[in-house]
């Protein structure tokens, strides 16, 4: 029989249970709300602290030409930034908008006139016998193969429109984000000492040391990833709009993302001159196809120019992070999924490299992984 001493610490076990339960799961429902509250910041703060991190140096260069203005230094980066980010997005739109609306017009004035193809399509190996009978249909009997392909028409149009309302999406997105990261310039001290704190209540001594790795990989997938992809798409996008290439614009935002992705920009390429020899002279179309081949494996040689030093990322995980972050975010994700596993990865490799509460003589080799995430001058800098 259960004596009082027994029966009394079993109540008062089940009391306390009771309690604990009671608190804990008042605590979950107080984090989901707090997550229902916040989630629609998180990738734009988010996507801010990465661009601040990258842009820093910069910030950090102009504020000395300013005299120390920091808050000042930091607005004339954002806008800057902005003002890059909306006008090739407002070229490519107003390309694709106006390719548009010259198709309808041409429809519907009845007057449309589509080149036949010539023997140099059904000369193309595997693809261009295919290709020559629905070019050849599309030439002579508009009706018949509007009609015969109209589901193929429905699904790219459908594609399109929804790349366009991501792509609206994704630029205004990056639009608050810059303006996010502009306040964290300005107050880039608060920040660093913010993040070393937390990473070292998180994970330990390593800590500071792993922040300082996060904020170099975070500039080197940048500049190598996203960098490089700018400049092919501005590349290659100028030679479709200097041979006057139909929807230029969404050839150009097709390589830009292929470019994100790690995956060649031929694939868009290739086709294009093909196009371009059947409509075009030899002398332009070699110069074009020179030109774009050129751009489209510049890639080769503009990475390890601008990759950082100390932080050498394998394609593969960069490839994985994009594919992935694509499949779960949509646009964005393609940026954010190749940062964000890319500085796993580093902090993997790192961990792997640890013995004895110590980092072997492996660890990489770099003057940035030295400087704090947000580095910063004091606000008082001069010129130097």
């Amino acid at each position: 029989m259960e004596n009082p001493m027994q029966h009394s610490q079993s109540k008062l076990f089940i009391t306390n249970m009771m309690e604990s339960a009671i608190r804990i799961g008042l605590l979950f429902i107080l984090i989901i709300w707090t997550y229902d509250i916040i989630k629609p910041f998180v990738i734009p703060v988010l996507w801010g602290a990465i661009i601040a991190v990258a842009l820093m140096p910069l910030t950090q260069k102009l504020e000395r030409a300013l005299k120390g203005r920091r808050g000042l230094a930091a607005t004339i980066m954002a806008l800057a930034g902005i003002t890059l980010l909306v006008t090739p997005f407002v070229l490519v739109s107003s390309s694709i908008f106006d390719g548009i609306s010259q198709t309808i017009a041409v429809v519907q004035s009845g007057e449309i006139k589509i080149p036949g193809p010539t023997q140099k399509i059904a000369d193309i190996p595997l693809i261009g016998d295919k290709l020559f009978d629905a070019w050849a249909l599309f030439s002579t009997n508009l009706e018949k193969a509007v009609i015969h392909f109209l589901p193929q028409i429905k699904s790219a149009v459908g594609t399109m429109a929804g790349v366009l309302g991501s792509g609206l999406g994704t630029l205004v997105m990056f639009v608050v984000s810059l303006a996010i990261a502009g306040g964290f310039m300005a107050h880039a001290e608060k920040s660093a000492a913010a993040v070393s704190t937390v990473a070292v209540k998180v994970v330990g001594a390593h800590g500071a040391e792993w922040t300082s790795l996060t904020a170099a990989t975070i500039r080197s997938v940048l500049l190598g990833v996203v960098g490089v992809a700018f400049i092919q798409a501005i590349l290659i996008g100028s030679a479709l709009f200097t041979f006057s290439i139909p929807a230029a614009g969404m050839f150009t935002f097709i390589v830009f993302i292929l470019g994100i992705a790690q995956l060649p920009p031929l694939l868009v390429v290739l086709p294009l001159i093909f196009y371009v020899f059947s409509t075009h002279d030899s002398t332009p179309a070699t110069i074009f196809t020179i030109w774009v081949l050129i751009a489209g494996v510049s890639d080769s040689f503009l990475k390890p120019m601008l990759m950082g030093r100390g932080v050498d990322v394998p394609m593969p995980v960069i490839l994985i992070g994009a594919i992935g972050g694509m499949i779960s975010a949509g646009i964005i994700g393609l940026f954010l999924g190749a940062v964000v596993l890319a500085i796993w990865y580093e902090l993997f490799i790192t961990w792997l490299n640890t013995e004895d509460g110590r980092v072997k003589a492996t660890e990489p080799d770099s003057d940035d992984v030295n400087k704090p995430l947000v580095s910063a001058a004091p606000h008082n800098a001069t010129d130097e």
